[in-house]
């Protein structure tokens, strides 16, 4: 029995791994196992940034969707997830595999995206903004509910579940956000063949979080895929409340409004809960604080009935019922017609709204009025991946297309980098560091070249590992590791 992969034939006792997303780019994590007659796809994300990589959500999949027998999803951020209902559009019909607390998310993230494309679809319609005629969503709401039907929550963590014949799952803290796990598969290779293992790390968290419990330590493993995304970079998070509550009071004094724009999970929660430890330590004054994301305010929510999933102080604080993600003066937007009251307000306030790289949904709006203010401040927080309008502001251009329209930049840029959610270079060396035995191959993957580059070396310098930087598409042997294919 064969089957054949691209150009690729590949006989039922062939273990292959294919990178379809994040080589190369931070967006649109895809990674295809095959062994035999079995096939798991590890994450289905949306690429974002870019114009050449969000075409690629339109493309046709590189892999026929309807053979795939399951899809393992480490976390529930978009780039992570967005793409499952398309998925699932092109004949996907397995069970999807992940944590409870990211299967309790996925069910908040991903009808609000497939709002957001409908929305964006009619946006585009009302005002001729289009070169199709007419747009269409990537994906509706109702497809995006229709596909959490197929989810299976994993309870726990590190149990080893079946999730295509001769491939098992395993799931461990990851600390990225509530329900992060990185993913450890084994292989078997062939009825009566050794196995091979591969570890997946998703999106990592940071050892000094300050809500979430730290990512666990790798297991062994023969091939281990690692994420790059602060590669070339050091954080100070030393500075991040200092920071914070120096904007915060220069906005007070100045009657500033301050723009926010935040993911809605996890991103948004860590600045309401620092902005809600300044006040109570008298280290700001209080300000407006207005959430206008609908879809954090319910992530928010589940936070109080996720508590396993936080650190001791942090669970201490919710037991304490001392409500540590609202601030003394705290609204949340959940019409559009609050979020448009809000552009009409006056004096210093603190808008939070999505998307956290200003790629799509309220904040643009907000963005409109903001950016062309001078006594405004837009504070961005954490990474912003190239090709979005939040790394076009960060890299100090002057005038940024909004929703269609080109939009003068004439407000106060601040950025608080240390406030990413992902580890710096140091730390992920710190994490590889707790693997009992080096693994036979890295891989190199959600990071822009730079940042890949820059972890390779210094992979290289601490362990000397056997290091590659896959690309798009590229596939790779795992019974045979020397080889590869495009």
């Amino acid at each position: 029995m064969f089957r054949l992969i691209g150009t690729r034939i590949m006989t039922k006792h062939s273990a292959t791994l294919s990178f379809y997303g994040a080589a190369g780019t931070v967006t649109g994590s895809k990674y295809l196992v095959q062994c035999g007659r079995s096939s798991v796809l590890v994450d289905c994300g949306l690429f974002q940034g870019e114009k050449q990589l969000r075409e690629q959500n339109w493309a046709a999949p590189p892999f026929d969707p309807a053979t795939l027998d399951a899809v393992v999803i480490t976390h529930a951020h978009i780039d992570h997830t967005g793409y499952l209902p398309r998925l699932m559009r092109e004949g996907f019909r397995g069970p999807i595999y992940c944590s409870h607390a990211t299967a309790i998310l996925m069910g908040i993230l991903l009808p609000d995206a497939g709002r957001l494309q409908e929305d964006d679809a009619h946006f585009r319609n009302k005002h001729a903004l289009t070169k199709h005629a007419p747009a269409l969503p990537l994906y509706t709401e109702d497809d995006a509910r229709e596909v959490l039907r197929q989810v299976r929550s994993v309870k726990g963590e590190a149990p080893q579940v079946e999730v295509a014949a001769g491939i098992t799952a395993s799931l461990f803290n990851a600390g990225h956000i509530i329900g992060s796990r990185f993913v450890v598969l084994d292989v078997k290779l062939g009825k009566h063949g050794p196995s091979r293992r591969v570890l997946f790390s998703g999106d990592l968290g940071r050892h000094d979080h300050l809500i979430l419990r730290e990512p666990a330590p790798p297991p062994e493993c023969d091939d281990l895929i690692v994420e790059c995304t602060y590669g070339d970079r050091l954080h100070d998070r030393s500075r991040v409340d200092e920071d914070l509550a120096r904007v915060i009071c220069d906005a007070a004094h100045k009657r500033s409004p301050i723009l926010i724009p935040a993911f809605s999970v996890g991103r948004t929660q860590e600045v309401l809960y620092r902005i809600h430890e300044l006040e109570k330590a008298n280290k700001i004054p209080v300000m407006p604080v207005w959430v206008d994301s609908p879809m954090a305010s319910h992530v928010s929510q589940a936070y109080e009935r996720l508590a396993g999933e936080f650190d001791e102080p942090y669970r201490r604080e919710l037991a304490s019922r001392l409500s540590p993600l609202k601030t003394s003066s705290m609204q949340a937007a959940s019409s559009r017609e609050e979020s448009k009251h809000l552009n009409e307000a006056k004096g210093a306030r603190i808008v939070i709204s999505a998307a956290g790289m200003m790629t799509g949904g309220r904040v643009l709006h907000h963005a409109l009025r903001i950016l062309p203010d001078p006594n405004a401040i837009l504070l961005l927080a954490g990474f912003q991946a190239r090709g979005t309008t939040g790394r076009r502001l960060l890299d100090g251009e002057k005038e940024v297309k909004i929703m269609g329209q080109w939009t003068q930049v004439r407000c106060r840029i601040e950025h608080l980098e240390g406030l990413s959610s992902h580890p710096d270079w140091k730390e992920t060396l710190e994490w590889l560091s707790g693997i009992p035995a080096p693994p036979s191959r890295v891989f190199l993957t959600h990071g822009e070249p730079e940042a890949t580059e820059a972890m390779e070396r210094h992979i290289a310098d601490r362990f000397g590992w056997n290091t590659h930087i896959p690309v798009q598409g590229e596939t790779v042997d795992l019974d045979c590791p020397d080889n590869a294919s495009g």
